[in-house]
């Protein structure tokens, strides 16, 4: 390599390192990691959600596997915004249903009582309510069923199936 075009080079990371922290600086970790459009507490209620309608029990569960931040980033990237909008609705409708039935947020409800508070929405008469219900639900089971362990460990899912012999003798 040429001494001159390498001198270039080196001068012009140097200047871009140089300048780095300069256009740099609105960078955080959320931004980093690209961030969810839900807040804390939304985020929260999705994973108590979740939790609820697949729980650990004695082998994993749906927060074991991740399944809450795979709902948040379905919902943040797949979804129309008034799906979404919906979905925080219908979200913060739970927390204040919790607290105004149990008097305690949603998360700090037993099992049974955020099941109940999960089927009021299921059986509701608001098209909405029922929606969110039934989104959720299934979102959570298809991303349990498709997670890396749920797959490997529990549904011995092979990439592909047996092996290919691909000369063999044919008797005819």
């Amino acid at each position: 390599m040429n001494r001159r075009t390498y001198l270039k080079k080196v001068m012009a990371a140097s200047t871009g390192l140089a300048a780095l922290p300069s256009w740099a600086s609105g960078w955080t970790p959320a931004v980093i990691r690209g961030g969810s459009s839900f807040s804390e507490d939304e985020q929260q209620l999705l994973a108590g959600v979740a939790d609820t309608i697949i729980p650990a029990g004695n082998s994993i569960g749906a927060l074991s596997v991740g399944v809450d931040k795979f709902l948040q980033k379905l919902f943040d990237n797949c979804y129309e915004k008034e799906v979404r909008e919906n979905i925080k609705l219908q979200l913060i409708n739970l927390g204040s249903g919790a607290r105004s039935i149990y008097g305690k947020s949603f998360s700090e409800c037993d099992q049974i009582q955020r099941q109940d508070l999960l089927l009021m929405r299921a059986g509701s008469e608001y098209k909405a309510e029922k929606d969110f219900f039934d989104l959720v639900k299934s979102e959570t089971i298809r991303g349990f069923n498709t997670s890396r362990e749920v797959l490997l460990d529990y549904l011995k899912y092979k990439v592909v199936p047996g092996h290919y012999y691909g000369c063999v003798d044919v008797n005819s």
